[in-house]
């Protein structure tokens, strides 16, 4: 079993800061990807950002130059700092992995996702 827990959502202003957190546990062997999806009231699921285990870091165009994704490999984290905060950043955020775990004695790479944490941007 492999779970995603996500934190560190809330209410913000116009122009804040937050910081999401994601950590992957279970019989994780390995981590190739992971990254950050949103999803507003009535729009599908959008990418936001992904990093993976070489560092490679991919943005959204709407984000650029004020989110940033990293991850601790070593705590199967990933971050989302998320600066000057806009009101149409309001969504669900959800965690996304790409990972290689033990099922019995085999090796599985799967695509895992956490529950979501709801961000409000909001005056």
């Amino acid at each position: 079993q492999v779970q995603l827990v996500e934190s560190g959502g809330g209410l913000v202003q116009p122009g804040g800061s937050l910081r999401l957190s994601c950590v992957a546990s279970g019989s994780i062997v390995s981590i190739y990807a992971m990254g950050w999806y949103r999803q507003a009231p009535g729009k599908q699921r959008e990418l936001v950002a992904t990093a993976t285990s070489g560092a490679n870091t991919n943005y959204a165009d709407s984000v650029k130059g004020r989110f940033t994704i990293s991850r601790d490999n070593a705590k199967n984290t990933v971050y989302l700092q998320m600066n000057s905060l806009k009101p149409e950043d309001t969504a669900v955020y959800y965690c996304n992995a790409d990972l290689l775990r033990m099922f019995g004695t085999v090796q599985i790479r799967n695509n895992y996702w956490g529950q979501g944490t709801q961000v409000t941007v909001s005056s």
